[in-house]
């Protein structure tokens, strides 16, 4: 167990200096995705602060999606931070994907950002 962890911690500084060095000032957008749910939220690294969030928990979804571990509902919560983000005045990010591979509900979350009025 401690070898998966390890490997998940190495893969996620991976990516995360990877993306501070492309980043040029523009917010993240960093996905978590559990066994149930999946959340999203754009942070501003330069000042330490959560601009926007969504998750398949958000009362705004809940009750419209079957389950929170599958594609329809990624692309939900896609559609909703990227929302709340051009509300909050972003429109340019970087897509942080953290240790997990871009696919699945990670890719319809990104997908559905990019639709949703995000650039990256």
């Amino acid at each position: 167990m401690a070898k998966n962890s390890v490997a998940t911690d190495r893969r996620r500084s991976r990516v995360r200096r990877s993306l501070k060095a492309a980043s040029n000032g523009r917010p993240r957008l960093s996905v978590f995705r559990s066994s149930k749910q999946i959340y999203a939220q754009v942070i501003d690294d330069a000042n330490g602060v959560t601009l926007a969030a969504a998750s398949t928990v958000d009362k705004d979804l809940k009750g419209k999606l079957k389950t929170g571990a599958d594609v329809a509902a990624a692309s939900a919560v896609g559609k909703l931070v990227a929302e709340r983000a051009v509300k909050a005045g972003v429109k340019a990010i970087v897509f942080d994907r953290g240790s997990y591979m871009y696919h699945g509900r990670v890719k319809a979350l990104a997908d559905a950002a990019r639709e949703g009025g995000l650039e990256f």
